[in-house]
């Protein structure tokens, strides 16, 4: 199993979040993050100076079978890609086990909505 973390710009997450929930992918978490990147400038939008220092994001936590990381891992990158500086990133960390605790199982089954 594989837990694929993806920090995205914000302006792309439902797109994102509709082409994860259109894959295989029955559930992931998501909340807003705010981080800070190397590029630190002043800019100004719409006759406002604000500094690039702060940057707002959305961090994506999914935990998938083996199989399906890498399908997930290139729809977030086709989908959140924009070609211009702070597209995010996608971090990959290996699952040894986990568990649902409501019925004991464990493995990569737990990981299927048994509806």
């Amino acid at each position: 199993m594989k837990k694929i973390e993806a920090i995205i710009r914000k302006t792309k997450f439902e797109e994102v979040k509709d082409a994860l929930l259109s894959s295989d992918i029955d559930w992931f978490e998501y909340h807003d993050v705010h981080g800070i990147g190397q590029s630190r400038q002043e800019r100004i939008y719409r006759g406002v100076q604000y500094s690039t220092d702060v940057i707002e994001r959305v961090a994506i936590s999914i935990v998938c079978r083996d199989v399906l990381a890498e399908p997930t891992i290139k729809t977030i990158m086709d989908v959140a890609h924009t070609g211009t500086v702070g597209d995010g990133r996608i971090f990959i960390s290996e699952i040894i086990d986990c568990y649902s605790i409501r019925t004991g199982e464990n493995g990569d089954v737990v990981l299927k909505d048994k509806k």
